[in-house]
């Protein structure tokens, strides 16, 4: 079984969404012992051992938002939404290891993540509000 299936439907962490189901759009990405990983290529049980996050367990509060999730909703930078667990799981290991990125690391960043709704400038800048706070 995928990680993806296995997160979806026997835990019910439906944050995680398939877009492609071959690892190139970046939708089912989650972390990985803090490191950014594609849940459908990867099968269920390489996960064992290994400390998972999904987008559900971004926050260490559940009552409010990470801060790289407000910063998404103060720049508009998601439409449809089904995307953005896949960028968000992406940023966060991205911002630890670059906490004042330039607008060229992140373009760089985001090139494994594919959002077909709208352009990636509001994410740019989402990126670069966190950053700052």
């Amino acid at each position: 079984m995928l990680l993806s299936d296995f997160l979806r439907h026997e835990l019910n962490l439906t944050g995680t969404h398939v877009g492609c189901e071959h690892g190139s759009c970046g939708a089912c990405t989650i972390l990985m012992d803090g490191a950014a990983v594609r849940a459908c290529i990867m099968f269920a049980v390489q996960a064992d051992g290994h400390a998972l996050t999904t987008v559900e367990g971004l926050s260490a509060d559940p009552d409010k938002l990470h801060p790289l999730q407000a910063a998404f909703r103060e720049a508009h930078a998601l439409q449809c939404g089904y995307c953005t667990p896949g960028f968000l799981m992406t940023l966060v290991p991205f911002l630890e290891e670059n906490p004042q990125p330039d607008e060229a690391a992140i373009r760089d960043v985001l090139s494994g993540n594919i959002c077909r709704c709208t352009g990636y400038q509001n994410i740019v800048d989402a990126v670069l509000l966190a950053a700052r706070k």
